[in-house]
């Protein structure tokens, strides 16, 4: 149920859809560079192509690129879900001796994320409905 609360004025919104944006991007990347470098460079793959392990691992995020690059609000939406099989895997990974810190950081760059993309999402769509006319 609605209570049809007023909107929040663009000056208060903007600066908002920029911070959040920019977190949630910086978020997004983190999580690209350290599966990259953590894959290319110090896991023991036990003789895989590390090409290929990254790459399988980094399809379902670079799926999402352009919208993320483009400030895309529902793209972010759905990579919220996607962003939640990193964060399972960085805890799981975090139990692991040795591989403490890969796991940590993959969860720390997935909440990144997560929390400034759904302060992103609802920003901006709040701030597309006060430029459309609405109270």
């Amino acid at each position: 149920m609605s209570r049809n609360k007023p909107l929040p004025g663009l000056d208060f919104l903007e600066p908002r859809v920029k911070i959040a944006r920019f977190l949630a991007t910086a978020g997004y990347l983190g999580v690209l560079l350290t599966i990259t470098i953590y894959n290319g460079f110090f896991a023991d793959l036990h003789g895989a192509n590390p090409l290929i392990i990254v790459g399988v691992q980094l399809v379902p995020l670079l799926i999402f690129l352009p919208g993320v690059l483009l400030g895309w609000p529902r793209v972010y939406a759905f990579l919220c879900f996607v962003i939640n099989l990193y964060f399972i895997l960085g805890v799981l990974v975090c139990l692991q001796p040795g591989r403490e810190v890969y796991g940590g950081l993959l969860v720390a760059f997935t909440l990144l994320y997560f929390i400034a993309a759904l302060g992103f999402i609802r920003w901006t769509f709040q701030a597309q409905r006060v430029r459309a006319g609405e109270v």
